[in-house]
């Protein structure tokens, strides 16, 4: 078999008939959007928006990428000028279109002053991020600024030489400040309670320790909407790389493969107005986010963690696989209908069983390969979001929480590093290292182990563990996994 051409803007009339390229001409485009953490599912989605209303807008909406850690990113792209495959998948097969809104892709480490020069340029108006959690040095227990986290203290050390996403935006802004131009729009894209109103937080907290007149100038002139994103974006794997060439003919290093299904909430609160028409593209520009955000955090997310932790326990690779399992499928039907929905007011429209309906027909889509392990990153960042809310307000109103505390002990189970066959799991959690320290302080008795998690009061807070429903239900669901393994805890809630 002949060696393919890579994907570039030389060969990108070389595409097989059937992939869709670029409409606008990508020449004239022009940077307007600095992106911060560009991984596979900014590409995959806010990236496709941008792309969507490209050939109808003024050619200055332009995305430059930022890797704040490794350059791998800009390795793959660079020489393909940008250009990426995204391949939507579902049961009726895949289609491939090229995706050309990206123009270029820095590497902080590597020069943190060319990403300043980017983010601080007047034609940058918008500086979004998908920096995941544990990116924003916050304690997600109280969505306050870490003064203490490493790269806050070297950030406030050498403010022209950040390593955070806050110390950049923070510095770029200082710039914008000092030539007088207006500060660009922070939008946030991650999975946090209140995005915009916690980035901002975050922002002014550290403006504040760098200059008093810096934060008051961020905080009059400055605007942080809050954004609800909704697409599934498996991890790409060597099998998506070679469909991508069958597809399309050329050889792409850096392809997203994403569902069909999308979604994009964002208040309308922008710098002087100024962002692309994104609703053209589906885009729901709202006054208040909230109402979306905690349905999908609560509902998806919260799902979506809940089925990782056990799903992964019981040897599930995909999420595919756990629902496909009885057991763990009437688990998340009754944890939708019975404990999360009865406490989650819906936003204006929205039908919850519908919803979760139409939830449990994505996590069903047998061509998205979401890998378990992958969703189960960072727990110790998404738990407060996703399910402890959820949790406090049913022992508030005096419900119980089976399907919940299951969660909850799955997670215990699964950060202790050992799977029920014994075999060692790769933790990838900022906090794994206390996690470890707490649970060989604990020794074997399940009870003293699972209190010793529950103290840590950066996931759970101080109410929480003093509460001894919440302790008794946890330790319960734990004791059962421990004896009767994932599927048969799950198939004991789901019957009960």
């Amino acid at each position: 078999m002949p060696q393919l051409q890579r994907l570039s803007p030389a060969t990108l009339i070389d595409a097989l008939a059937g992939t869709a390229r670029p409409t606008y001409d990508r020449e004239r485009l022009k940077p307007g959007i600095v992106h911060l953490g560009l991984g596979a599912f900014f590409r995959a989605h806010g990236a496709i928006y941008t792309e969507d209303v490209l050939p109808e807008a003024t050619p200055d909406w332009g995305i430059i990428g930022v890797s704040l850690k490794r350059p791998e990113q800009r390795d793959r792209l660079e020489p393909q000028g940008g250009l990426y495959t995204a391949v939507e998948k579902d049961q009726n097969g895949e289609r491939a279109r090229i995706i050309g809104s990206v123009l270029g892709v820095l590497v902080a480490p590597e020069d943190p002053g060319a990403v300043l020069e980017a983010m601080s340029a007047p034609e940058t108006r918008i500086v979004s991020l998908t920096v995941t959690e544990k990116g924003y040095c916050h304690d997600p227990a109280t969505g306050r600024l870490d003064d203490t986290h490493p790269d806050i203290v070297h950030d406030l050390e050498n403010p022209t030489e950040p390593r955070s996403a806050i110390g950049f935006i923070v510095e770029a802004l200082e710039r914008r400040r000092e030539a007088g131009d207006s500060p660009f729009t922070v939008l946030c894209c991650d999975n946090l309670p209140h995005n915009g109103e916690l980035v901002r937080g975050l922002v002014l907290s550290f403006a504040q320790s760098r200059d008093c007149g810096l934060a008051a100038w961020i905080e009059r002139h400055g605007a942080f909407p809050s954004t609800m994103v909704d697409r599934i974006v498996p991890a790409v794997t060597p099998a998506d790389i070679a469909d991508v060439a069958r597809l399309t003919g050329l050889a792409d290093e850096a392809p997203v493969v994403h569902e069909p299904f999308k979604q994009w909430v964002i208040e309308d609160n922008f710098v002087d107005g100024q962002r692309p028409d994104w609703e053209n593209a589906g885009a729901q520009l709202v006054e208040d986010v909230a109402p979306f955000e905690l349905m999908k955090l609560r509902m998806l997310n919260g799902s979506h963690s809940s089925l990782a932790y056990l799903g992964y326990l019981a040897g599930c690779e995909t999420i595919f696989d756990a629902v496909s399992e009885p057991a763990l499928r009437a688990y998340v039907v009754r944890l939708w209908r019975d404990e999360i929905a009865p406490v989650l007011p819906p936003p204006p429209g929205a039908d919850l069983r519908a919803y979760a309906d139409a939830l449990l027909v994505r996590f069903s889509n047998p061509a998205i390969r979401h890998r378990t392990w992958q969703i189960a990153m960072d727990g110790s960042q998404k738990l407060p979001q996703r399910l402890l809310g959820t949790i406090a307000e049913r022992l508030a109103r005096g419900l119980p929480i089976p399907c919940l505390a299951l969660a909850v002990a799955a997670w215990i189970r699964y950060v202790g590093g050992v799977d029920e066959r014994g075999q060692p799991i790769d933790v990838r959690d900022p906090m794994a290292t206390d996690f470890r320290d707490a649970l060989n302080r604990a020794g074997n008795d399940p009870l003293a182990r699972v209190r010793a998690i529950l103290g840590i009061k950066a996931v759970f807070g101080t109410e929480l563990p003093a509460d001894a429903r919440f302790e008794s239900a946890v330790a319960q669901a734990y004791a059962t996994l421990l004896i009767s393994g994932a599927r048969r805890a799950a198939e004991v809630v789901a019957a009960s």
